[in-house]
């Protein structure tokens, strides 16, 4: 599973301005085009952290964005399609912590981007959602 989010990048006087457009929250600027894609990554994930936090929507990427796109690190991936699972079940993270016997804080954890968890862990959120995990190795671009 990959996500990538497209990038539009616009030269700014010296620097360079990457913006999100599916996610208005995000701009950010780089010295190049290399850095400010760099920077662009890093603030799309703070801007889906931020959503997930907040409980809001996160739009899906289309699957091969035209153009520019940051390529989300695969632990963000996976934690944003079970956010989505779990909006899609129409249950709250209670629920899922009591469909899997665990404390609240532990279920928690799955849907912090800057926490580093378990895939056997994520792999049981899934199971209670009705779900499991399907990975791919693909050569690099």
């Amino acid at each position: 599973m990959t996500l990538r989010y497209p990038i539009r990048l616009e030269p700014d006087e010296d620097t360079v301005l990457a913006t999100c457009p599916l996610l208005p929250e995000v701009t950010t600027f780089g010295e190049n085009e290399a850095d400010a894609l760099r920077h662009a990554r890093d603030a799309v994930e703070e801007a889906l952290a931020a959503r997930i936090s907040d409980g809001k929507e996160i739009p899906t990427p289309p699957v091969r964005p035209r153009g520019r796109a940051v390529t989300l690190p695969a632990l963000t991936a996976i934690k944003v399609e079970l956010y989505w699972a779990l909006r899609a079940a129409k249950i709250t993270r209670a629920e899922l912590a009591r469909r899997l016997s665990w404390n609240r804080e532990s279920v928690d954890r799955l849907f912090r981007l800057d926490h580093a968890s378990r895939l056997d862990q994520l792999e049981a959120a899934f199971a209670a959602l009705g779900r499991r995990i399907d990975i791919s190795i693909a050569r690099a671009a």
